[in-house]
């Protein structure tokens, strides 16, 4: 392991002109991510100077043996934390040998709705909040928890501390600081209210961006549980009983909203989204039906509700945007396997176009 360990920290950068690019895309899932590596003449900070790749689409569920080559398009670049120096990871969607997207392409649509006039103009922000669970690899059980049994109730696990309550720590730490080395805003993390389950916050993030930083985000979580050989969970409900699930609450505002006024702004904008309600569910996430119940900080998912500091509606409003007339909603709707894509364009297809 010592000779393992050695080779994998080679210093290749005496060589300034060559870099590895980590290439990373969505699977045929639509909420799994792949990627494969090259070596690239460097540095590279533009996405546009990277070259365009492909891969074998009927080993991801994506495409036939017969007409199995998808090509893959770069579409942002960040700071490699694993192999550091000016390697870099870049996050891509994907299209047919023709130009077309895949099914799974959602950020295709995404990017033609974030580049709209009336979009660009309202300058949207996000701020998505991923929760996740850590998982004992042989067991399929959360870390920290009894195989085959139940911790204690509920209630000293959300922002705990000490061995008995805070399970991953080391794990969430160190997603956070290769978050940051990786030029994502990743804005803070903290222990959820099920033990074994953490939660990230990414943003504020303009636009489709936004979008971007999460799924890489969420490579680097898995890359780094990969080393830890922890089991990464972003499923809604995993726990059945008095558990709370997992969501990716998504938190909103435009240039409207942040301005004097706003208030009212968010308030047209929430009636919009009353308006359109199924279609956002149907949207936000799968398994989230198990989650969306009425029970454990969620609103049914079958009624539209919001509120100033409700966790229990549809939509949350926060005191200070109350007391100050302008600023954001939280959208808490969205499943923890939501599509970043999809919900973010989504929200600003629904209030501002």
């Amino acid at each position: 392991m010592s000779l393992l360990s050695n080779l994998l920290h080679i210093d290749l950068f005496k060589n300034p002109n060559q870099i590895i690019a980590e290439y990373i895309w969505i699977g045929g899932s639509g909420t799994d991510l792949r990627s494969k590596a090259r070596t690239l003449e460097g540095p590279v900070f533009d996405p546009a100077k990277l070259p365009k790749w492909n891969y074998d689409g009927s080993s991801t569920g994506q495409a036939t043996g017969k007409d199995s080559e998808i090509l893959i398009y770069p579409q942002a670049i960040f700071k490699d934390p694993f192999r550091k120096g000016k390697n870099v990871l870049v996050m891509c969607d994907a299209y047919t040998p023709t130009g077309k997207p895949i099914p799974t392409n959602k950020r295709s649509k995404a990017a033609e709705i974030f580049s709209h006039p009336k979009v660009v103009a309202e300058a949207p922000w996000y701020g998505i909040e991923q929760e996740y669970t850590l998982l004992q690899k042989d067991v399929d059980w959360p870390l920290g928890w009894p195989v085959g049994g139940f911790p204690g109730p509920q209630g000293p696990y959300y922002c705990g501390i000490g061995a008995d309550k805070a399970f991953g720590r080391d794990i969430a730490d160190a997603h956070y600081k290769a978050c940051l080395f990786a030029g994502i805003n990743i804005s803070g993390i903290n222990a959820e209210v099920m033990p074994s389950q953490w939660e990230f916050q990414v943003g504020p993030v303009a636009g489709i961006a936004a979008a971007d930083q999460l799924w890489v985000a969420r490579y680097i979580l898995e890359r780094i549980t990969e080393i830890a050989g922890v089991v990464l969970s972003f499923d809604p409900k995993l726990i059945p009983g008095d558990w709370n699930g997992a969501g990716a609450h998504t938190n909103f505002s435009t240039k409207s909203m942040r301005e004097d006024g706003g208030f009212n702004v968010i308030k047209e904008a929430i009636e919009k989204l009353r308006l359109r309600h199924k279609e956002h569910i149907s949207a936000y996430g799968d398994g989230n039906e198990r989650r969306l119940t009425g029970n454990h900080e969620t609103a049914n998912m079958h009624t539209f509700s919001w509120g100033v500091l409700d966790r229990g509606a549809s939509i949350r409003v926060g005191r200070e945007t109350e007391k100050n007339g302008k600023g954001y909603f939280e959208d808490r709707r969205p499943a923890s396997n939501m599509d970043p894509y999809v919900v973010t364009s989504m929200i600003v297809e629904t209030t501002i176009l």
